[in-house]
């Protein structure tokens, strides 16, 4: 017990330093996954047919193929093959952010269909372009409702973080794995890398929640006149 305890207190600082990195992948990954989720959703709801069976096709992909063989698959085969040198931290930000990008696509369509029907129909009424529409009516309103779905993606990604040291980036994962290597301190190190990623995933769902009271507008609700 002494040696584990004192492998956990030696290695502690080492093991934060390699949160900071994983906190930038999941915050790259989000806002990645954010954009392409928008773009997803719009066209599976607005767009033409092809649009949406080319997206569908997208996002059955990215859920249906696990994360560590895109990560193979990207890294070590798409990327190079196209010539593109990205760090391990960018390509893991890239794959992790179309991953949720796919499942984020899903929960803003979801909200779309959910808004009422004649909401864009009055936009055209009043002289909006089917963009401008989108733009200052519908996404405003999907972002809102998405939050609490929003913390579920958090907290997905940052345990899919972990897989990144099979690329080599040096985040928690990684580093718990080379120290617990050379001290053979396995449990000790490993509970302690498990505490870390546990606080990170209640540190960010809390900000989540914070954030959805901030936004929401007391007495709206999106269920109005069909």
């Amino acid at each position: 017990m002494p040696n584990a305890l004192s492998a956990v207190i030696d290695s502690l600082p080492y093991l934060l330093q390699g949160s900071f990195l994983t906190i930038g992948i999941v915050v790259s990954a989000m806002f990645l996954g954010l954009g392409l989720g928008i773009f997803m959703a719009v066209g599976l709801v607005y767009g033409n047919r092809f649009l949406r069976y080319l997206l569908i096709a997208y996002v059955w992909i990215f859920r249906g193929v696990p994360v560590v063989v895109l990560l193979f698959l990207f890294y070590f085969g798409l990327f190079t093959f196209l010539g593109l040198k990205f760090s391990a931290f960018t390509a893991v930000a890239i794959v992790l952010g179309m991953t949720t990008g796919a499942y984020q696509a899903n929960i803003f369509k979801g909200a779309i269909l959910s808004l009422p029907q004649g909401q864009l129909k009055a936009a055209r009424g009043l002289g909006m372009s089917d963009l401008q529409a989108i733009r200052s009516i519908i996404l405003p309103q999907i972002l809102r409702m998405s939050i609490p779905a929003w913390s579920n993606e958090y907290s997905i990604i940052l345990k899919d973080s972990a897989l990144a040291f099979v690329i080599g980036a040096p985040e928690i994962m990684a580093r718990t794995q080379f120290v617990a290597s050379r001290t053979y301190q396995h449990l000790s190190l490993y509970i302690t890398a498990g505490i870390i990623y546990f606080l990170l995933t209640w540190a960010g769902v809390i900000a989540l929640r914070k954030l959805e009271q901030y936004v929401r507008i007391p007495g709206y609700s999106h269920h109005g006149n069909q």
